[in-house]
């Protein structure tokens, strides 16, 4: 039975029981009109405001020199929003990267503004530092319990004192509020952060994002009125109820987002790089960079073209001269009483010359609307990259999902001729539209068995647009089985942080295309991966120590290419470390001195993210999620981080709007990522998953059962 089928069967039930009917076929069929007219006035209605032209004086044409503007809700009157720019400082250290932004926003008009900037950052990100420069004046952030924060922002907003907040919405997702912007002013917040890089396949990877894609809001099922029926189609087409949009978050997590051309947030961006070892070559997939060289270790890094758009990630890829890439290294710093420590170790690889075992391998693709343009041709050509890798002895499905579920078999076929044949006409003919509904598809892949025949990966192909993650982790953990899930972050701004920490709840790992130039080098390394055995049953040995803290304490399974990354807190500053695991069938060892660490300015705040992080697991897995509040708020104060339940605000103690003057809010948009379609009228991509063609089209079929039964009641 198809989707359309079982919404039509929902909505006559729903008319069945919800409408109070008599027998007589007439009346029956006039609430059916009556039905039929409400819900086809409501569509016309919606798409008369959706699709109306804006006023022409704001209309995204109409707007020059990146400005933009905004009414005020309740009110006709045109009011600007700020402008911003954003210079990114970095300074990295062997595998230790702090940046600094300086977010400068710019009020070009005649009125007193609030701006509210939604700004993407990295998964790992460890905000620690706000500052506000309001004139000559400087004023140093402090950290609070979120709510408290807010208050103390928002009676300085009344009070027409400036203010800064920065709080964090997802990991990788926060919102800068500044309020009382004066007239033709401008005021500059500094925002500081700490990170981890990336090491995999021998180079070392920083990421920055500059905007995001736009969030995808699923809801729960529509509690069913009748009996219902969950039959799923015979080719395996799981169907989906009516969903009502239940993100609690959704207006902090969706800015307004405008299409390519406006070029507005511009951003500039400067990295000392000191490597820690001779460099064999350095360069960026996403922009053109200027590189100039200090030493054969350290390198200065510029954007070629100064300040540019805000449309993509940047990312900044350096690799070792051969022979020199670390295959261990400490990295420490001392605070107060305690010592901490950053351990990276990379295991040799697994023994060449063992074979792979058969594998069922089922692969999940995103079509959602999100995907359009160069997305979609990025996740196909790796699709079918993919398939050509696959063996006669594999088994195989291929699913794809937006508003629906479609399975290609409906369960793991062989790898043969014909069945492959089948799969790519299957992946040629895939377009991307409808919204981003990932639980059906994750559940479909991810069967909950413990015990599979084969060795059994699924690899996720997507951008990750949703604004649900941590349902979706949870769904993970529940569904994952004996299953590996490998995530594949399709697009120039991914979100990272769905990538990350659904591959890392599923004991796989996750790869970033940004562009279809990447598709090759990144598909292979991901297939080295996928073949060769991972370093498996790691155990680590600490001297003994009562204050002992390290993160993650379940340690993962490891594939080709990649370091075991640990972060410690001990009161010991010397004995050895030692990490025990299986490579391929044989034991494998290694130790390390923790007195022969580097010093290293900001190990304690990623222990401190990290620890906040492995807090917020445990409340997914089902903990005290009261108790594990308490112990993030704990540790984000001690450490001064942004968290989900701590903020940085920076307040000015000198007033400076008048009473009497009012103050405009204004959510500040972010540019489309580039590579993204957008529907002029409509926004960006992604649609919404509603079934509005159906419920156009069971109107007017009610409408037209109606008129026919009113004429042939009026002939009688």
């Amino acid at each position: 039975m198809t989707m359309q089928h079982q919404q039509l069967k929902r909505f006559i039930q729903f008319t069945q029981q919800c409408v109070p009917l008599e027998r007589d076929v007439f009346t029956y069929l006039g609430a059916c009109f009556a039905i039929g007219l409400a819900v086809s006035l409501l569509l016309v209605t919606l798409v008369l405001l959706i699709t109306a032209p804006a006023r022409a004086d704001s209309s995204p044409e109409r707007v020059e020199h990146g400005t933009l503007y905004a009414t005020a809700a309740g009110s006709n009157e045109r009011s600007e929003v700020p402008l911003l720019h954003t210079d990114v400082q970095f300074k990295i250290t062997g595998l230790i990267a702090r940046a600094h932004l300086t977010q400068t926003f710019r009020n070009d008009s005649d009125a007193w503004v609030e701006g509210v900037y939604v700004f993407p950052l990295p998964e790992n990100a460890a905000v620690d530092h706000l500052r506000m420069q309001v004139g000559a004046r400087t004023v140093e952030g402090v950290i609070q319990e979120r709510e408290a924060a807010k208050r103390t922002y928002e009676y300085a907003k009344q009070t027409g004192k400036k203010a800064a907040l920065v709080e964090q919405e997802r990991p990788n997702l926060f919102t800068n509020s500044v309020a009382n912007i004066g007239p033709h002013d401008s005021i500059i917040v500094e925002i500081e952060y700490q990170q981890t890089l990336r090491y995999d396949q021998g180079d070392f990877r920083l990421r920055f994002p500059t905007t995001m894609t736009p969030r995808y809001l699923p809801g729960e099922e529509m509690v069913d009125c009748g009996d219902g029926d969950d039959d799923e189609s015979a080719t395996g087409e799981a169907t989906e109820p009516l969903i009502v949009n239940t993100v609690p978050d959704a207006h902090r997590t969706t800015p307004p987002i405008v299409p390519a051309g406006l070029e507005l947030n511009p951003i500039s961006l400067h990295i000392e790089l000191n490597a820690g070892f001779p460099l064999q070559q350095i360069n960026s997939p996403s922009h053109a960079i200027v590189v100039t060289t200090q030493n054969t270790q350290q390198v200065n890094i510029t954007l070629a073209d100064g300040a540019v758009a805000s449309d993509r990630d940047f990312e900044l890829v350096w690799t070792p001269k051969t022979g020199s890439a670390p295959q261990a290294a400490v990295f420490s710093a001392q605070r107060d009483d305690s010592m901490y420590h950053l351990l990276m170790i990379l295991p040799p690889p697994a023994n060449a010359q063992r074979d792979t075992p058969p594998r069922e391998v089922i692969f999940i693709i995103d079509t959602s609307g999100s995907m359009f343009g160069a997305s979609m041709d990025q996740a196909k050509q790796a699709l079918a990259m993919a398939l050509e890798r696959l063996r006669p002895t594999d088994r195989f499905d291929v699913i794809e999902f937006n508003s629906r579920t479609r399975a290609l078999f409906g369960g793991a076929r062989y790898a043969s001729v014909d069945n492959l044949q089948l799969a790519r006409h299957f992946v040629a003919a895939l377009h991307a539209d409808g919204g981003t509904e990932m639980a059906p598809a994750l559940r479909a892949a991810l069967d909950g068995r413990t015990h599979h025949e084969l060795l059994r990966q699924v690899i996720f192909l997507t951008d990750g647009s949703v604004g649900n993650e941590d349902a979706l982790f949870e769904l993970i953990q529940r569904q994952l089985g004996d299953s590996r899930l490998f995530t594949v972050g399709i697009g120039s701004a991914p979100n990272s942080y769905f990538m990350k920490k659904s591959a890392e709840f599923g004991h796989g790992t996750f790869t970033m295309i940004g562009n279809v130039n990447d598709v090759q080098a990144r598909m292979s390394a991901l297939f080295e991966k996928l073949e060769q055995p991972a370093l498996t049953n790691i155990d680590i040995t600490w001297p003994v120590d009562t204050t002992l803290e390290f993160w993650p304490r379940k340690l993962p399974d490891l594939y080709a290419g990649e370091p075991l990354v640990i972060s410690a807190r001990t009161a010991l500053t010397a004995g050895n470390v030692s990490i025990r695991g299986t490579r391929g069938t044989q034991p494998w060892y290694a130790s390390l001195p923790l007195h022969s660490g580097t010093a290293a300015q900001g190990v304690d705040v990623v222990w401190a993210r990290a620890k906040i992080e492995a807090l917020h697991d445990q409340a997914l897995a089902g903990l005290d999620a009261t108790q594990l509040r308490q112990q993030i708020i704990d540790v984000a104060l001690r450490h001064h981080l942004v968290s989900k339940y701590t903020s940085l605000i920076a307040v000015d103690v000198t007033p400076s709007r008048p009473d009497a003057d009012p103050l405009h809010t204004q959510t500040m948009p972010l540019n489309l990522p580039a590579g993204m379609s957008y529907n002029k009228g409509v926004g960006a991509l992604p649609q919404t998953a509603t079934p509005a063609p159906l419920l156009l089209l069971v109107g007017g079929l009610l409408m037209l059962c109606g008129m026919l039964v009113r004429r042939r009641a009026s002939t009688t």
